[in-house]
């Protein structure tokens, strides 16, 4: 996982270290070869591990000293236990996923707090190009031709938001990012990439 990152995701991941909790235990999905995890490790004090389908990265990911367990999160996370972590990490790789649907509700279910990062397939250029020249667009953030690409899911900030709305869960911050700069108006058709900390809506007891 974690494939094409580009130069733009230096910004993803100062975003993301700035949200994680000072001590906190992270979990990070499709950790690819453990950039964000060694940095939130070094800047946050963090108790990091991750995992990985890809044993390229796996030796990256152990060369470094980081914990990294080899297995493909489309099958869930079933050895571990309920908020076993304070943030479950999945950055620029949710599209490439065969159960998105299922990899959320995993992250969420072993998390107090799951960040999400994603290409936004609804940017501008990827608008005009499909539309002026009827190709299948190759953007900064969507970098591949269509027979290379690894992405199985377009989604759109759109998208998400209105997934998290009809599955009840929580958007706690949100940030956009297009290249180095961050976006504050129409991000669904200016941004390249987002990121979002959501959590599961739980019933409070009643004293």
């Amino acid at each position: 996982m974690n494939t094409g990152i580009v130069e733009a995701e230096r910004q993803d991941y100062r975003v993301i270290t700035g949200w994680v909790t000072e001590g906190a235990s992270v979990l990070e999905l499709g950790c690819g070869g453990g950039e964000l995890l060694q940095m939130l490790n070094r800047q946050k004090r963090a108790t990091v591990s991750g995992i990985e389908i890809d044993e390229n990265y796996i030796f990256t990911c152990v060369s470094r000293g980081l914990s990294v367990a080899h297995q493909d999160i489309d099958d869930g996370l079933s050895e571990y236990s309920d908020q076993a972590f304070d943030f479950v990490i999945i950055n620029q790789c949710l599209q490439e996923v065969r159960k998105p649907h299922t990899v959320l509700s995993e992250a969420l279910r072993v998390g107090g707090h799951a960040i999400i990062g994603f290409p936004n397939f609804a940017h501008y250029s990827a608008r005009l190009q499909l539309a002026v020249r009827g190709r299948a667009p190759v953007t900064a953030a969507l970098p591949f031709q269509w027979y290379d690409t690894p992405n199985l899911h377009f989604l759109s900030i759109r998208d998400f938001c209105e997934y998290c709305a009809k599955n009840r869960i929580i958007i706690e911050r949100q940030a956009f990012l297009e290249g180095k700069w961050e976006v504050r108006f129409w991000p669904n058709v200016l941004a390249g990439s987002a990121i979002f900390q959501i959590s599961r809506s739980r019933p409070t007891l009643l004293q």
